[in-house]
């Protein structure tokens, strides 16, 4: 029954959308492990991914309006029959091309396949509950005058705790403009593996291959692809030729400036975009230590960097907060890449703003100011400490840097060129509703020479 379901993109994006909702699992890699295993064509392809990503980035307003259909709390439904509902509600809601009388019929039937007939007759029900409510404008939104942040929270598919905590820095208007940005799909971004190719060459190569696509205006090794072929068939043709990285995140090895021979340590690698990144501009010469926490991540770093024909790169285990005795002073450049809130790249995790808890942000700066002062330990007389996060949350940026800066009087920031006008900044915050790219912050730190 399974294999014969998951031919189906509506049968597999309910499946799919569970194990993410349900079970944990991320959205992307459920989502390519599905099609790696299980070939679709392209239009099937295009609406199993617009099923899934949409559903999992509106489930909090999706569940909103099914709540409004149902007797019985959310959670109290067969989580089968509740991704079903889910991927349904979505495609009546927000996908205009597809018929009502379609998408309750595919409803029922993956229900009864899914379950049975009594759990399809609930799913017909509820849809059609819904699309009578909505006919009749049942539905309505908390007034943006007197919730303000529960109204943008169901327009525009965030968590409403969220929303409030960028009122204050962001205003209205720019917070409404960053929810905008979240949702917009993200397009494929490649960085040029200048070891094996060029740029123009990439490009015309992924012309060729079918893809559309736009060099980067933000890096010089960067590729902004509008449309693709499936990613695994553009892999199996230029297989070295390049690394998938969104674009904020490979303005960091510009910005670490390390080059041929220099020693690098970069203290939170995995999977190892901005160390091959680095790698490329030392021209595969020096020695770069990649460490991770966790084994298991080891391997990716391992993996990336000899796909990309890359042999300078050591994968190390090493917790990041703790001391390296052998490690002290030896090192040219040191590149701190912070666990982080992510909350500058929520456009590209679907899952992402669901899974944030208020709570957890105040962990973050603690852990990263310890990193911080640990990492400074490695770095040579004369080199330097890059750090970097993808976060908007300036906690974690700005205000976490001048806390470093405190217990480390002896350090200083570093201006360094903004990849756009080319001005001298002393740090990089991008902003997706001022920069229209993922948010990101980067600084540079050296030690004060002594006079």
């Amino acid at each position: 029954m399974a294999k014969k379901m998951l031919v189906n993109a509506r049968s597999a994006a309910a499946i799919i959308v569970q194990q993410v909702l349900v079970d944990g699992a991320y959205t992307n890699i459920a989502v390519n492990k599905f099609l790696r295993n299980n070939p679709l064509d392209d239009l099937e392809r295009r609406l199993l991914t617009e099923l899934v990503y949409g559903t999992i980035k509106a489930v909090g307003t999706i569940d909103w309006y099914l709540q409004q259909c149902v007797t019985r709390p959310l959670d109290k439904i067969e989580k089968e029959i509740l991704s079903v509902l889910r991927i349904s509600a979505y495609q009546l809601l927000y996908m205009d091309r597809i018929p009502d009388s379609a998408a309750c019929n595919e409803a029922v039937k993956l229900a009864r396949s899914l379950s049975n007939e009594g759990s399809a007759k609930f799913v017909n029900a509820v849809l059609r509950s819904l699309l009578r409510k909505q006919a009749a404008g049942e539905f309505k939104f908390p007034d943006a005058e007197e919730d303000d942040a529960g109204y943008l929270s169901l327009e525009y598919f965030h968590p409403r705790w969220l929303i409030k905590r960028w009122l204050g820095p962001y205003g209205r208007e720019g917070v409404e403009k960053l929810l905008q940005f979240d949702n917009t799909p993200a397009p494929v971004c490649m960085r040029t593996n200048t070891l094996t190719t060029t740029r123009q060459q990439l490009l015309s190569d992924l012309e060729e291959a079918g893809a559309e696509c736009h060099a980067s205006k933000w890096s010089e090794d960067g590729i902004v692809c509008d449309r693709m072929p499936s990613l695994s068939s553009v892999f199996a043709k230029l297989e070295n030729a390049f690394y998938v990285q969104d674009e904020s995140s490979m303005l960091v090895g510009s910005v670490v400036g390390a080059e041929p021979g220099m020693r690098v340590l970069d203290m939170c690698s995995a999977p190892g975009g901005k160390t091959t990144h680095v790698a490329q501009l030392m021209e595969n010469k020096g020695e770069i230590i990649a460490c991770d926490v966790h084994e298991h991540k080891l391997k990716l770093i391992a993996e990336n960097a000899e796909r990309l024909n890359i042999s300078i790169i050591k994968p190390q285990l090493s917790d990041g907060t703790i001391f390296k005795p052998e490690w002290g002073k030896s090192f040219d450049r040191v590149l701190v890449d912070a666990p982080c809130s992510g909350l500058g790249v929520l456009r590209r995790r679907a899952e992402a703003r669901w899974r944030k808890k208020r709570n957890e942000l105040k962990l973050f700066p603690p852990l990263q100011l310890k990193i911080l002062r640990n990492a400074c330990r490695y770095v040579k007389d004369g080199g330097r400490l890059i750090y970097s996060t993808c976060t908007i949350e300036q906690a974690e940026n700005h205000y976490l840097v001048e806390e470093f800066l405190q217990v480390k009087p002896e350090w200083q920031r570093v201006p360094f060129k903004h990849p756009l006008t080319g001005e001298l900044v002393d740090e990089l915050q991008l902003l997706p509703q001022n920069d229209g790219t993922d948010g990101f912050y980067i600084c540079v730190l050296e030690k004060r020479q002594s006079e």
